[in-house]
């Protein structure tokens, strides 16, 4: 009888430990979360337009756009592919650049030999918004190429015979959004160069300056000034009011120049301060402009600010599963779902989100209120975390949405380049109608583009490796970017407990 009773111990000790492994076998580590993050910031090599360096990494691409803008008798070569196209939207881009400088002010000492990658994929894009802002007085260069002729061509961006139209925004025609959100762009990263860099620094927070002058003096939208071109691929939904006060907001931490903070008290009703917004993206900045201006009443008790913190926590408590006003939608496998198109967007700019006020709070030793609810600091690196995890393959499908990481991973991305023969084994032309056949075949993508993040699964944690089914298999700059600050913060993290 003992013995059976023992037998029964050992059998059910086993299975629990089989159970447990299960359930553990994603416990990413510090090096898991340091190889995740060079391979994010690698991805922006594989996005780069224009003559590339000596020491590019990402060896299938070639130069293009190389005459970007001389139509037009202006420099606009350089800068980044938006996703899978080989248009040049500025409002995502300098969205991505604003986000890869806030991940690097916050975590960048946490990212070892990857920080002058970084710094590198920061300064490539706002090396091509710098001759954007200064090309033309009071012009904003904002987009090169058409992006509905681009649509209709499956093509290498090294081949491009689509026409490179440059579109822009002046005092006539008013882009307050594009405008602003670049001059959030330039502030930021004049933040990352102050001390490497300090000329380079100043030259961007001095076009910043102008730059965000401009779109506060010609006020108006991008999508109305310039209606099909940018609408619907990147519309400004959110209008411009949200963008203004973001730019303001990097103006007054990259300067601390006080005509900024009065700008801010002066404007911030009007701009969206009390409004509780529960997506920040390319488009809608008002949970980031918070979180943003939160930091100078944590870490300084800048009583004007006290209303940010405020409603930074009514951002945070609406993600929280248990906190009174909890209100996000989860799929069953625990994955932030905030819309079928590109869902991961959203998900790795609230984690990073997540993350920078978890580092705000712990500053002070501060709380997040819910309600009647108090959630601490670790509170939101945990819920991260799961985000992050879930991304990189702890998930119901058990694959990575990261491209070249982990065991498994999406083989058929959305992306012209990655999908297409490379110019290195294929140097001949392949025409506009000719790479249609790489789209629709079934066949993994001959170059991978290592560290990309695609759309992600739908609600209920499916996903499709189909590169024809753009919602899911389409990588983008502005979803990396937040997650390389995340990514940061994690293998830290790990280290330390």
């Amino acid at each position: 009888m003992a013995h059976a009773i023992n037998m029964l111990i050992l059998c059910y000790t086993f299975f629990l430990l089989l159970d447990l492994s299960h359930n553990f076998a994603f416990a990413f580590t510090s090096q898991d979360y340091s190889n995740a993050l060079e391979k994010s910031i690698l991805f922006f090599e594989g996005q780069r337009s224009g003559k590339l360096p000596a020491n590019q990494r990402v060896k299938w691409r070639g130069n293009s756009g190389l005459s970007d803008g001389s139509g037009s008798h202006v420099n606009l070569v350089g800068g980044y592919y938006d996703a899978g196209d080989n248009v040049k939207f500025g409002l995502p881009m300098a969205f991505t650049t604003t986000l890869l400088a806030w991940s690097v002010i916050e975590f960048g000492s946490s990212m070892h030999s990857q920080l002058g990658h970084a710094k590198e994929a920061i300064r490539w894009s706002t090396d091509y918004l710098l001759k954007a802002a200064t090309a033309s007085p009071d012009t904003l260069y904002v987009q090169v190429g058409d992006p509905n002729q681009d649509h209709r061509c499956w093509e290498r961006p090294e081949d491009m015979d689509t026409p490179r139209n440059v579109y822009k925004v002046s005092p006539q025609n008013p882009g307050s959004d594009v405008a602003a959100e670049t001059a959030a762009a330039l502030a930021a990263a004049s933040i990352v160069f102050k001390d490497s860099d300090p000329s380079y620094s100043s030259t961007l927070l001095r076009t910043a300056q102008k730059v965000f002058a401009f779109a506060d003096k010609y006020r108006g939208s991008y999508s109305d000034s310039l209606s099909s071109v940018v609408c619907p691929f990147y519309c400004s939904y959110s209008g411009y009011n949200d963008e203004l006060l973001w730019g303001a907001s990097w103006l007054h931490r990259a300067s601390q120049d006080t005509s900024y903070l009065s700008y801010i008290q002066s404007n911030g009703q009007t701009m969206g301060a009390n409004d509780d917004d529960y997506s920040f993206s390319w488009d809608d900045k008002r949970p980031g402009t918070k979180i943003v201006l939160s930091k100078d009443f944590l870490e300084k008790s800048t009583q004007e600010f006290q209303a940010y913190k405020v409603h930074s926590d009514n951002y945070i408590c609406s993600l929280i599963p248990g906190s009174p006003s909890f209100q996000a939608q989860y799929t069953p496998g625990g994955l932030l779902f905030k819309g079928s198109e590109s869902n991961l967007q959203y998900v790795t700019s609230s984690s990073f989100l997540l993350l920078t006020y978890a580092k705000y709070l712990r500053s002070n030793g501060g709380v997040v209120s819910c309600g009647s609810s108090r959630f601490p600091a670790n509170k939101l690196v945990e819920l991260a975390r799961k985000q992050v995890d879930y991304i990189l393959g702890d998930n119901p499908a058990k694959i990575s949405y990261m491209v070249g990481f982990g065991q498994k991973y999406p083989l058929r991305v959305h992306h012209r380049g990655s999908s297409l023969p490379s110019v290195r084994t294929h140097p001949g032309h392949i025409g506009c109608n000719d790479g249609f056949q790489s789209l629709y075949s079934g066949s993994p993508n001959p170059n991978v583009l290592v560290g990309a993040i695609v759309g992600g699964p739908d609600s209920r944690d499916n996903f499709e490796d189909d590169r024809n089914n753009y919602q899911q298999s389409e990588p983008a700059t502005y979803i990396n970017a937040p997650l390389v600050g995340a990514l940061a913060f994690l293998s830290a993290e790990s280290t330390a407990v």
